[in-house]
């Protein structure tokens, strides 16, 4: 079935055309799902019980569960280990400061960069996250925490550059107004420097923040480390920072 969080609104509201569905109730659904974070169709209270009859036999909610909890002694850091709905595990950390929440995210489940000092790279790569995996990581911290999150980074297991569609669905999700209404400009994407992606995002013109993990200053140093060096060096890195 078809991942629900995972479609922008504008999706939303054409499948809701063709069921001949009036425009407003995929509204209502989406912010259901975006700013309420409910886990069934059952919550939604306010949609007639034969619509949410046809909802479930359409679309799924993907959820997810926190199997475990650890939580710092020095600052008082957590990170929680998510469980998705197939049973592989999934790393995120929520930071407290000043100016409020962060949290780091990841975008895949595993890695296939081959960072020598990566402990996402050691089991390899198994998949993607979807948009909808993403989201949850947010939204599940903020119901465990009990806390609005005002920044992110996707700097989690995984290379999200590796990642770029279902990440770029994931900041227009995260982005929208009628959803969860984070701007992006509280939002960094680390990468190890995938260079073609670095420019194709650039071309997005988001307004986010680009962040490289860059580990070494010269290309012998950060070839022996970081296999993606050896593909894009160090200078044309930085041209594409740029």
């Amino acid at each position: 079935m078809t991942d629900i969080k995972s479609m922008l609104l504008s999706e939303l509201q054409g499948d809701f055309a063709l069921r001949g569905l009036q425009k407003f109730r995929a509204a209502q659904v989406y912010r259901w799902l975006h700013q309420r974070g409910v886990t069934s169709f059952d919550e939604m209270t306010n949609l007639s019980k034969d619509l949410r009859v046809a909802l479930k036999e359409s679309f799924e909610i993907r959820n997810t569960e926190i199997a475990i909890r650890r939580v710092s002694k020095i600052d008082g850091t957590k990170k929680y280990l998510f469980r998705l709905n197939d049973g592989e595990m999934i790393e995120s950390v929520l930071m407290k400061y000043k100016h409020g929440y962060s949290i780091c995210i990841s975008t895949q489940v595993g890695c296939r960069m081959g960072c020598r000092f990566c402990a996402s790279a050691i089991a390899g790569f198994v998949r993607n996250l979807t948009p909808a995996e993403m989201l949850l990581q947010i939204y599940e911290t903020e119901r465990a925490q009990n806390c609005k999150i005002s920044s992110l980074v996707l700097m989690g297991i995984g290379e999200p550059l590796d990642n770029f569609d279902n990440v770029l669905r994931f900041l227009q999700l995260l982005s929208d107004p009628n959803g969860y209404g984070m701007s992006l400009r509280h939002v960094t994407v680390s990468t190890c420097g995938v260079v073609p992606k670095i420019l194709e995002l650039a071309e997005q013109r988001l307004g986010l923040t680009l962040s490289v993990s860059l580990h070494c200053p010269n290309d012998a140093g950060r070839s022996a480390i970081m296999p993606i060096n050896r593909s894009y060096p160090i200078d044309v890195l930085l041209d594409a920072c740029q």
